[in-house]
């Protein structure tokens, strides 16, 4: 069973080499939702986001910070900011904060949030360093539109915009401080539901003289599952429909909605998006992908993966269950003892998928860390984009209670190169079983 190290009293946590896996970034316990990606002028990337702490209920009273100087090392700075308890900086509100953005400016990072409610929803905090602490939290009118999800891009010119809205987006100037909105030039609807499908967490970049408005999108299902996109030579637009960038259905049974950002880092672009986690629409764990842009500044959809901005897993490394990218049926990932996660509550026919996994030159066995229940499991592996090629099955016995974790070593199909792998579970609908890790021998 995977353990992180005890925690240290440090304001900052690092975990280093944490996996060679790149998805989720969050590590196993910590729930980061809707990633606000920015590389500032240290060259390292940071996200902010909201952090979830229960599946009843969305985000927290507190932000925490991601950083990295690779994609694969990442540091939590904890408290980054806080609405209520002993580091509270949101003097006037004791509510939740939602999915906030940060931006650098005349020395100091701004850190804007918003609130769950109240007459002052829209707030900035300062810090002259990125992950904070971020303090004395003040209001920011909004002209009456007070709704969540604020963004905030600089252009090259140095002006700033205020970005914030559900169902249609609303876009502002703000004044040369940072932190007051120009309200006579607020504009109503730049994105909206009807013609761009805009549902909430909007987001801008610029890329070769394009803004890029990048939001969760409703396109499908009438779900917000999606990140998408508009295009315009201005921030205050007309804006484009550009279509979807990543889709996070199926990566937990119940998932609602979606969060992101994309970002350029040494010279490559990435998006940045969440998926849900413990068969909740909460729970929600950031995650990254790379992009690409064609040559006319659209973005070709990609799709979810365990590898993230990684190389395929290593067959032959211990791969933890929660990589899984798809999930079909009853299955989740969820918390299994202190500070783990695991495939949990399977019933019959419930499959996972891992993309992509690397078996180098040929992997003919496999071993499976589970936690039995008392009746029996099949578990059948197969290879492709859709379940294909079949590796072989796997027998666990009845004979557990669901809490203890065995291994498991079966012979497979010999098998060579980089594909998907997935499996598949078979047996009465038994909720105790659960997969912690597996890796293939050769």
């Amino acid at each position: 069973m995977k353990m992180l190290k005890p925690l240290v009293p440090l304001f900052l946590l690092i975990i280093t080499s944490y996996v060679t896996a790149q998805n989720p970034i969050c590590p196993p316990g910590v729930y980061i939702a809707d990633p606000s990606a920015h590389v500032w002028t240290d060259g390292k990337l940071y996200v902010y986001g909201s952090r979830d702490e229960s599946p009843d209920y969305y985000c927290s009273y507190d932000h925490w910070v991601l950083a990295t100087n690779n994609l694969s090392d990442w540091e939590i700075t904890k408290d980054a900011f806080a609405s209520r308890g002993s580091k509270d900086q949101v003097s006037y509100s004791d509510a939740p904060l939602y999915a906030p953005d940060c931006q650098y400016f005349n020395g100091n990072y701004y850190l804007y949030y918003c609130l769950a409610g109240g007459a002052d929803i829209e707030g900035y905090a300062v810090s002259a360093s990125p992950t904070g602490p971020f303090i004395n939290g003040k209001p920011i009118k909004v002209g009456g539109y007070n709704q969540i999800d604020p963004a905030v891009f600089i252009d090259d010119d140095g002006q700033g915009y205020y970005i914030w809205g559900q169902f249609e987006a609303k876009i502002a100037k703000l004044k040369p401080g940072m932190t007051e909105i120009d309200e006579s030039t607020i504009k109503v609807g730049v994105v909206n539901e009807k013609e761009h499908f805009f549902h909430e967490g909007g987001y801008m970049v610029k890329r070769n003289g394009i803004y890029y408005f990048i939001y969760t999108d409703i396109s499908r299902a009438n779900r917000a599952t999606s990140i998408g996109y508009a295009m315009s030579d201005s921030p205050m637009g007309p804006f484009r429909y550009g279509g979807v960038i990543v889709d996070n259905d199926h990566c937990d049974p119940e998932t609602w909605n979606n969060h992101g950002s994309i970002a350029e880092f040494k010279g490559k672009w990435y998006i940045f998006y969440h998926r849900s986690t413990h068969g909740s629409k909460m729970m929600r764990k950031a995650c990254i992908e790379p992009i690409a842009f064609r040559e006319d500044g659209t973005i070709p959809e990609v799709e979810m993966t365990s590898q993230g901005a990684g190389e395929a897993l290593d067959a032959f490394a211990e791969i933890e269950a929660e990589r899984a990218c798809l999930l079909f049926g009853n299955v989740r990932i969820a918390g299994f003892g202190s500070q783990n996660e695991a495939l949990i509550k399977i019933n019959n026919d419930d499959a996972a998928c891992y993309k992509y996994i690397n078996f180098g030159t040929g992997a003919s066995s496999v071993l499976i860390k589970a936690s039995p229940g008392p009746k029996p499991v099949r578990i059948e592996l197969a290879l492709g984009q859709s379940w294909g090629q079949s590796l072989g099955s796997i027998e666990i016995p009845g004979n557990g209670d669901g809490t203890k974790v065995l291994e498991y070593r079966f012979p497979v199909r010999k098998i060579a190169g980089i594909h998907a792998l997935w499996l598949r579970f078979y047996g009465d609908n038994n909720q105790i079983f659960c997969v912690d890790s597996f890796h293939f021998e050769k």
